[in-house]
């Protein structure tokens, strides 16, 4: 099988591409030819998918390139089935946005939609840390947490496309607040999350007397908390033991109900393995029913900072194996 071309939009709160890449199942590659960029802020949906899609058909006259069908990644809540982005709360003004076919009646090829989670468990599981798996589980693990579940070879989305809200989960009583509930999993392992349980410990570290830089900072990123935890910073640390340990909880908790083969973390813990993989294994060999555990593999996610751009191209592509499949 040869490679063949495809385009994906991904559609998210920051930035929206276009990315043209030519793909091959057989051998699980892909490779980005080329991709635009806008700005997401101040500028409407369909100001926004009219010079995507005005980039696209420059793309095919630059590259000689004429994709087999469309993919599109973008932050939920989605109707996938109808075509429909419905209110991110990451997108201001994409209400009931009709994206599938409006992108399919310009390029006239057929057209796929994804939550981006979705999408990047596709990606992950075609093109990077999850080749070769039959069931896989994805988390992103960045501004929030999502999960994309793949089980038996299938993207599996559920009764009503609702399937891997994990961050809702709540893992406790009491903690910070993610995905509007305290405690819950998004709010112990996800950027804002780790930003929350933060500012929570450092008002008790205050309290005992103790220094840290981050005590100094209004405001201080993940980021800022990992690179103080490098350094050896004691509230830093304790900051990331903590996630550690809930993501240990949470893991252990997917491991025993849907027996994965690998399950891959994206964003924040593939910048940071170091700050994770000792609390977080520990937590698990306590917690997850040991032959579960033990065909289980846990890894950073591999496709870095260009995972949104390659889950585009995913949709695109696996929604048209599986259409040839069912002709």
């Amino acid at each position: 099988m040869e490679e063949r071309a495809f385009v994906g939009f991904d559609i998210g709160g920051t930035k929206c591409a276009v990315i043209m890449g030519c793909s091959n199942l057989e051998n699980s590659t892909c490779s980005i030819q080329t991709r635009v960029q806008i700005p997401t802020k101040e500028k409407t949906w369909k100001n926004i998918l009219d010079f995507l899609l005005d980039a696209e058909k420059r793309m095919e006259k630059e590259t000689g390139l004429h994709p087999l069908a469309a993919g599109i990644s973008s932050g939920g809540p989605l109707d996938s089935k109808g075509g429909l982005i419905l209110s991110p709360p990451n997108l201001p003004g994409w209400d009931s946005v009709p994206i599938v076919s409006l992108v399919q009646n310009e390029l006239h090829v057929p057209t796929f939609l994804q939550n981006d989670a979705n999408a990047g468990a596709v990606a992950e599981w075609l093109y990077g840390a999850g080749k070769g798996y039959k069931n896989v589980i994805f988390l992103t693990f960045g501004t929030g947490l999502g999960a994309g579940f793949i089980l038996d070879g299938k993207l599996y989305e559920g009764t009503n496309m609702m399937a891997g809200e994990v961050g809702h989960v709540r893992l406790g009583k009491t903690g910070p607040e993610g995905y509007h509930k305290k405690g819950s999993f998004e709010g112990f392992c996800s950027g804002g999350g780790i930003v929350a349980l933060g500012r929570i410990m450092s008002l008790k570290y205050k309290a005992m007397g103790k220094h840290s830089p981050l005590l100094a900072m209004a405001n201080f990123t993940a980021k800022d908390i990992a690179g103080y935890a490098r350094e050896g910073d004691g509230l830093s640390l304790q900051i990331y033991k903590k996630s550690a340990q809930e993501l240990g909880y949470g893991l252990a908790m997917l491991v025993d109900i849907l027996n994965p083969q690998c399950i891959i973390l994206g964003s924040i813990y593939a910048r940071n393995p170091d700050l994770f993989q000792k609390d977080m294994e520990q937590i698990l060999h306590h917690e997850a029913l040991s032959r579960s555990l033990a065909c289980c593999t846990i890894v950073p996610a591999q496709l870095g900072d260009s995972i949104g751009d390659f889950a585009a191209l995913a949709v695109a592509t696996s929604g048209f194996h599986e259409m040839e499949k069912g002709k």
